[in-house]
């Protein structure tokens, strides 16, 4: 499941960007990437997005 957004993956594994925060494992779907790439990329933490 999308730590931001919540969408459930269709395929049993997904392409999705994944982020360690604060020591928790979270995965983000395509869309949500693609929104936030900077971000992730800076390695901010989803709080600051």
């Amino acid at each position: 499941m999308c730590a931001l957004c919540g969408t459930r993956a269709e395929d049993s594994q997904p392409t999705w960007t994944f982020s360690v925060e604060n020591g928790a494992r979270r995965y983000y779907c395509e869309k949500c990437s693609r929104e936030h790439l900077r971000a992730i990329e800076g390695r901010l933490d989803a709080q600051w997005w």
